[in-house]
This record gives structure tokens, sequence and C-alpha cells, in this order.
């Protein structure tokens, strides 16, 4: 095995004779295998154990354990103990969970702080058929059945082609002990449960089940990059970017069979997750225009043809002030410029407003738009709701709640971005007209 071990890691490039690595030691059967292996291949480590006592004298045996097997391997080892069960408390989490985080959080800090290549763990091909059927069972989707990955950042885990059996049979032949952690047989957990329970059964009637399942998830995970490299190639032809919002076209979206998974690649990283993206595409399927779609960090509207997603925002403050000496000012991240010129050419696209200065009165006020506020737009000689306006225009209900007004002595002067509002418009006789516009993206 150590050939097969040594001829692994060269052919995968996973570890080198160079550098000094992390190996992180229970005293369990996998990671002694590992960390004897290593010294074998003559790849520089140290040692980090955890004990997260929960096992009383026996976590406490496998400290002592895996101190006695670091000097006889003239080692150095770092040994942590955590409060395991407080942590899990404190942060309302499983204490399987906690003791994950914990270990890891202190692994990475150990890396940094001695400046190690990465951390080395005992993974090996049984952990790996058991972390795929448990995704199965969660329902995770293509992903979840890619399993672990050889190298994840500074995580390395060379021992994903072995079995159990051969890290098993390779300690024997070699006179190695280990320690048994009683937890591991108990079968209330769902991963001792399949490993306990279920895989016997499978390699009992199939002695090759867990290679076969290995090379068929292989084929799922080659099968799976495709599928994500064309989802991701055909968003990137059919998103529209306009300011701080995406754009996609209803229609487009349709003729994809089993568009929902699309919708779900696109969404997911925008916090929804996969029955909001199915509550979505049902109600895209019913033509359900003006519905809204809610995640922690978004917000998806149905508009007619389009799908809108948009970024919440943090609440920013209620107004802000700018005085004349002031050069421009910002707007949902698009930053606009403000200047006195004197009348030569009028600039009606949207993102520009013209004033006549003799008109203004400073400070402005950019703030938002308010239910039931009137403004005169450009042109017309009475008073419109703001809101109303916006209808007129079919701006669609996830834009209405950005729409900034720009005032002056608590009038509309104008919708950004929409309408100037006529009592402020530059006429032949202005000036010096106040010119503000938005200035291009570099």
């Amino acid at each position: 095995m150590l050939d097969h071990f040594i001829r692994h890691i060269r052919e995968k490039n996973l570890l080198d004779s160079n550098k000094t690595y992390l190996i992180a030691i229970s005293g369990g059967l996998d990671s002694v295998v590992l960390t004897y292996l290593m010294q074998m291949a003559k790849i520089k480590f140290i040692l980090a154990h955890c004990n997260f006592g929960l096992r009383g004298k026996e976590s406490d045996g496998d400290e002592q354990f895996v101190r006695d097997f670091a000097a006889k391997l003239g080692k150095e080892i770092f040994v942590q103990h955590f409060n395991t069960k407080g942590y899990a408390y404190e942060n309302c989490i499983s204490t399987q969970m906690a003791a994950r985080d914990l270990r890891y959080g202190w692994f990475d800090s150990l890396v940094e702080e001695q400046k190690l290549a990465g951390t080395v763990v005992a993974h090996h091909l049984d952990d790996q058929v058991e972390t795929i059927m448990l995704n199965l069972l969660r329902g995770t989707g293509i992903e979840g059945l890619y399993g672990m990955a050889e190298v994840k950042g500074e995580l390395i885990r060379p021992l994903l082609a072995f079995s159990k059996q051969q890290l098993l049979d390779f300690a024997q032949q070699e006179g190695l002990s280990w320690r048994e952690d009683s937890s591991n047989q108990d079968s209330d957990y769902k991963r001792n449960f399949l490993r306990n329970k279920v895989l016997p059964l499978l390699t009992e009637e199939d002695p090759a089940a867990m290679e076969v399942m290995i090379r068929s998830f292989g084929r799922v995970k080659d099968t799976g990059r495709a599928y994500f490299h064309f989802q991701n190639e055909w968003l990137k032809g059919h998103l529209q970017s306009e300011g701080a919002f995406q754009k996609l076209s209803i229609p487009d979206l349709l003729k994809i069979p089993g568009f929902k998974s699309v919708l779900f690649y696109w969404l997911r990283d925008f916090g929804f997750n996969y029955f909001q993206v199915e509550d979505l595409a049902q109600a895209i399927r019913n033509r359900n225009t003006g519905g809204s779609f809610h995640s922690s960090q978004a917000v998806l509207n149905i508009d007619r043809e389009l799908l809108i997603l948009g970024k919440k925002r943090e609440s920013s403050k209620e107004s802000q002030l700018i005085a004349a000496s002031d050069q421009g000012f910002e707007i949902n991240g698009e930053k606009f410029e403000m200047s006195l010129t004197p009348f030569t050419q009028l600039d009606t696209r949207p993102s520009s407003g013209m004033f006549d200065l003799d008109k203004v009165e400073f400070p402005l006020e950019l703030r938002n738009w308010r239910e039931g506020e009137r403004f005169r737009p450009l042109g017309m000689k009475n008073f419109k709701k703001i809101s109303d306006f916006l209808i007129d225009l079919k701006v669609p209900l996830i834009y209405k709640s950005q729409v900034k007004v720009l005032c002056s002595r608590g009038e509309v002067m104008w919708v950004v971005g929409y309408r100037v509002d006529d009592r402020y418009k530059v006429e032949k006789g202005s000036k010096t007209v106040l010119h503000i516009k938005k200035t291009e993206k570099e």
C-alpha cells in the first residue's frame, strides 16, 4: 500500500516533500495509518489533536495515545481542549456541528501560525461513499453527489482512493496500534447507521459495491460539470444587467426543458433555496405577473415578460443634503456629478437633469419618494402623483422602491432618472444651468 500511496500523491500532485503539513490525528485507525504513510513517504508534518471532552476518560486516553505516538515518531504535536457542548449551546447547533467548526477553525489558525502548506485529513473511500449517500438522502442535488474533493483550498485528503479494509490490512501488516472510538458504534447517527448497517449489507451482496458506486458518482461529477458549464454559458448570453439589477426573459427561459434547474443555478448565490425556486417556477407557468419573491439577500419580481432581480440594500439614512459647493452625490452605487454652466444645449437623457439655477434653493435634499407625493412632470400643466407617474411608465415594482427624488424647498424638482419637474425647467431666458448627470463607469 505504501508504494500505491506514494504513486497516488505524486500522480495527483497532492503532497510536496519540500513542504510541511498539519496532520489531523484522532488516534483512530485512519489517522494513524495516514501519519505512518506520510512518515514512510518522507513528507514533513506536525500533528494536531482535538480533545472535545465528550467521552470522559476515553477522550483523555486518546490524547495520551497520540502524544506517545508523536514522541515515538519524533514529531511535534499540538493538542487543544474544547468545551464542545458549551459552544454548541451558545450557537444553537448540534454537538457534531460544534466539533466540526471548532476542529477546522483551530486547524486553519495553526496552518497560518506555523506557516504550513495545508491540513491533511484521513477521509477514505468508505467515508466518501457515506458522504455521497447522506447527501442523496438530504436532497442536495447534483453537486452533493460529487462527494469530497481530494484538495479543497488548504484541506487535503490523500486517502480517498483507499478503502477502510485496505487501511486495516496495512495497519495489521505493519503492526500498528490505534484507538477505537466507542461512539462510532452508535447507529442513532445517520452516518453510523449507513456505516454499520447499510454498507455491510451492500458489500456482503457485492464485495465491489463501493468501488462501483465511486466510479458511477465520478461519471455523475463529470456530467454535472458539463451541465453547470452550459448553464453558466446560457445565463451569460441571456442575463441583462441594468444598474444594480439583473433581468432575464421569461419566454427565453421557458424554451429550456427543466428550466427550474437554470433558475436555481442563477438564484442560489442570492440566498434563494430550492423550495422558493419551485414556487417561482410555478408562478412563471401560471403567468403571475407582479409576484415578488424574497431571500435574505435579494428580491425577485415577475414583471410581464421579465424576471427582475435586485440585491437588498442596507437601510440608509432617510435623506441626504446637497450643498451648492458639492460636486455630486451617489445613489444606489451610481455616481452623479453636479456642475453650473451657461445654457447652450438641453440634455434630455433620463440619467441627466437640467435646472434653472435661479429657481433652485440650496441645500437640496435627496431621499426616497413618499406615497401620495406629487410633482409636475416636465411638459405638463397639472400635478401628478409620483406613484401614478411610475405606473404610467410601467416601472417594475422592484425598481419603484429604490426611486429617489431631489427636492428644493421641500418640493420635488426631479424624480431622479425619470423626469424633471416643470417648475424647475431650463427656459430660453435661463442664465445659469444646474446640470446633474450620471458619471460613466470607468
